[in-house]
């Protein structure tokens, strides 16, 4: 049975999506952080790709992606790392070209690992109740669990790749 989201609002104006993963931290946190990992899951549902993404994994460094779907339409993002620890914690703000979140929002990731699974939580803090809501209508927790579907799937490859390498 796979794992799915879960999407909570403790707090008027956060978002807290909890996910498990058959996997070690140190994947997920890789899948999380590496450009060339991170572009083979984070596309939500089908039809986009990830043509623009650019991680400079420091705190004070800028990320950058940009989504674009087969009919052509973008979408883009990007922020700042405030806090990075290595492979349980990343803090970094969000704003997207299109300011569909009321500002900038402020994105905490962290994983836990127990017996080899990794359950990630991330908690999304936003400017108002209402740019929260308003993200929470636009479906993407649909568009988040597509994507995190296909970390499962690049995750289970790739332990199997370093299973089959040791």
């Amino acid at each position: 049975m796979k794992d799915t989201l879960k999407v909570t609002t403790p707090t008027d104006r956060e978002v807290v999506i909890t996910r498990v993963f058959d996997a070690p931290r140190a994947l997920i946190f890789d899948c999380h952080t590496k450009p060339e990992l991170v572009r083979r899951w984070l596309l939500g549902p089908p039809g986009w790709t990830m043509p623009v993404c650019e991680i400079d994994l420091r705190v004070g460094g800028r990320y950058r992606y940009v989504w674009r779907h087969a009919d052509g339409r973008e979408m883009g993002m990007g922020g700042v790392m405030r806090e990075i620890v290595v492979p349980e914690r990343l803090v970094q703000t969000e704003l997207f070209d299109e300011d569909w979140t009321g500002g900038e929002t402020v994105a905490t990731l962290v994983l836990t690992e127990k017996v080899g699974r990794t359950t990630l939580t991330n908690t999304v803090v936003y400017s108002t109740r209402e740019a929260r809501d308003g993200a929470l209508r636009t479906g993407m927790t649909d568009g988040m669990e597509a994507g995190y579907a296909r970390l499962d799937e690049l995750a289970a490859g790739m332990a199997n790749d370093t299973f089959q390498k040791e």
